[in-house]
Order: C-alpha cells, then sequence, then structure tokens
C-alpha cells in the first residue's frame, strides 16, 4: 500500500486492508497512520462512530480486520488545543493567591483529552481563576498538580503560579516521605479484607487493553505502587466473620493510575460499582435485601473517595488539612448496607 490516502481529503480518510494484515483494528490504524493519529485517539474516533468498515460504522476498537476491508475514517473538524473558560460551579474548600483547594464531584474530567474536550476541571478553573493558574502543566492542564479519576470525588489542589507548582509537584512525587503531604480515600468494596489492617505492596503496568492497569510482578513497564488500608466499617457481617461489604481507608504511598481499584480488586475486594475492575462481583447483589439491592444496582461509578488532603503550603510553609465528606450517592450507599 503505496498511499493508502490516495482517495482522502480534507475531512475523510479512506484504506484498505493489506493480505498480510491482522489484528485489531486500533492497532492496525494505529500502525498505518504512524505520525498522525495517536492509538487513544484512534480508539477515541472508533467510539464515536467516525470508523466505517465496507461501509458500516463500528463501536469496538477491539474489532478484527480482514484482508480486503475498505476502512474510512471521518475526521473532525480540527480543535482549538487551549482549553475554553466554562462557567461550571466549583465546591471551593480553600482559595489563596498561591493556590487553590476544591471537592471534586463524580462524573467530572480533570482536564482535557480524547472524547472529553470540554466541561473539563480545567475549563471550570480558568473561568473561576482566570490567567492567574500555573502554567507549568501545559496548555491542557493549567494548574493541574494531580488528578482523581473521572468518577472519583474528593479533594484536589491546584497550583496558581509556577512557584506554587513547583513545590506541590515535589511534595506529591515525594509521596509524603520527607513531609506532611497526605492522602486518604474512603473506599466501599466487596466482602471484608482477612486482615483488617495491612499494606498492599503490588507494582502495577498496563494491562491487555492498554486502558485499564494490572499489577505486573516482573515487567518493565511496572511501577512501585503500595496501598496502606483498614477496614473501618462491615456490613452484614455473618458469624464467620466474613461480611457482604466493608468501608475501608486507603491511605496511599504513591500514587498510580487506578491504584486503590486495582490493588483492592487484586486482593479479592473490588470497588463496588466499579466497572473495570469489579464487573465479576456484580452479581452478588443479588444476594442483599430488596431495598440494599436498588440502592448498590443504582450506583453506577467505583464507590470511592478522596476524602483527606494534607500538604506544605508553598509559600508560609504551613501545614494545610482539608477534609471533604462523602457525596450524597455515597452516602446512601453506606446508609443501605448500615441497615443489613
Amino acid at each position: 500500500m503505496t498511499d493508502p490516502f490516495k482517495e482522502a481529503d480534507a475531512t475523510r480518510k479512506v484504506l484498505t486492508v493489506s493480505e498480510e494484515a491482522e489484528g485489531r483494528i486500533d492497532a492496525w490504524l494505529a500502525a498505518t497512520l504512524a505520525g498522525d493519529f495517536s492509538r487513544s485517539r484512534i480508539k477515541a474516533l472508533i467510539e464515536e462512530g467516525a470508523v466505517r468498515v465496507n461501509g458500516a460504522a463500528i463501536g469496538e476498537p477491539k474489532r478484527k480486520i480482514h484482508p480486503g476491508d475498505r476502512v474510512e475514517i471521518a475526521l473532525p473538524e480540527p480543535r482549538d488545543p487551549e482549553p475554553k473558560a466554562e462557567d461550571i460551579p466549583l465546591d471551593v474548600l480553600y482559595e489563596d493567591d498561591d493556590l487553590i483547594v476544591l471537592s471534586k464531584p463524580a462524573g467530572l474530567v480533570v482536564h482535557p483529552g480524547a472524547g472529553n474536550w470540554t466541561g473539563t476541571l480545567v475549563n471550570a478553573l480558568i473561568h473561576h481563576c482566570g490567567a492567574s493558574l500555573s502554567g507549568i502543566g501545559g496548555v491542557r492542564r493549567p494548574g493541574i498538580v494531580h488528578r482523581l479519576d473521572k468518577e472519583t470525588s474528593g479533594v484536589m489542589v491546584a497550583a496558581k503560579n509556577d512557584a506554587a507548582h513547583r513545590h506541590l509537584s515535589d511534595q506529591f512525587a515525594d509521596h509524603g516521605r520527607t513531609g506532611p503531604l497526605e492522602r486518604a480515600y474512603q473506599a466501599i468494596v466487596w466482602g471484608r479484607p482477612r486482615q483488617l489492617k495491612g499494606t498492599i505492596d503490588a507494582p502495577l503496568g498496563r494491562s491487555a487493553d492498554r486502558t485499564k492497569r494490572a499489577v505486573k510482578r516482573e515487567d518493565a513497564d511496572a511501577r512501585e505502587a503500595i496501598t496502606h488500608y483498614e477496614v473501618v466499617e462491615r456490613y452484614g457481617e455473618t458469624e464467620d466473620g466474613t461480611s457482604l461489604a466493608s468501608l475501608v481507608e486507603c491511605r496511599l504511598e504513591t500514587g498510580r493510575t487506578h491504584q486503590i481499584r486495582v490493588h483492592m480488586a487484586h486482593i479479592g475486594h473490588p470497588l463496588i460499582g466499579d466497572p473495570e475492575y469489579g464487573g465479576a462481583f456484580k452479581t452478588k447483589a443479588n444476594r442483599l435485601p430488596e431495598e440494599a439491592r436498588q440502592v448498590v444496582n443504582g450506583f453506577h461509578r467505583q464507590a470511592l473517595h478522596a476524602f483527606l488532603l494534607q500538604f506544605e503550603h508553598p509559600s508560609t510553609g504551613e501545614t494545610m488539612h482539608f477534609e471533604a465528606p462523602p457525596p450524597k450517592d455515597m452516602h446512601r450507599l453506606t446508609e443501605a448496607l448500615r441497615a443489613l
């Protein structure tokens, strides 16, 4: 295939799969279009319905290709790489000239990216803070020092100038080993860990589909990941000491993508509602009474809340401590489980 784009115009590319090609369409397109589109961008285009095979739109990046397939990509209008201010309400816990601390709701993406170019925390911060945000994070991540998953709620801090950004970033990179930085989460998990208090030391790397993470003991991609946990409530406890579910407090010694979600699933207790790491446990809700079962089945995100954040103020050196109560959906979930 000497010129795969000979049928292309400004908004469309058409390719034909060669006789020797095989595998997933997203991987094939990423290799074929090397330098033009990242695999994550291709995946987003597929999920948006912008890729057709033999005339039919596909929605699955993992779809297999076949020799002779005619693949057409409809290209969207070019996007402005610089996020715009959007009047999105923020729950501000504290603010000064150096930083802003807020409680992020579940469902809010932190920064723009494939599939989420608007409606993010960054768009809200630009509107709220104006031009005062730190530029170290780049055009798409101004002021962003750390992040929470889209469906994880809780306390976050953003920097409003470059000096504060550097100081806060150093603290997060140190993970509180030599300073006051502390991050703690509340997670509602299936079952009850055998040890009520412990440490999960299990390196994490990319899983097979590359959007998820997995424990990787011996892998060049794996990075150190350590989570300290303690069971603080047990729900539906039986005489043999087992429980239907538990409220677990997790404190991070490292900050890897999906760390708590993967670590709790790794020890056999995934988070309730987690679609990526807890799907196999979804039928456990059938063991619950009707009222609790309805609440659990209606909880469509991972039950994870970053309730505590502590750090050293970059200018004053004061230890700043912030806590945010669980949002209404997690409160309803714990109340339903407490009634077991």
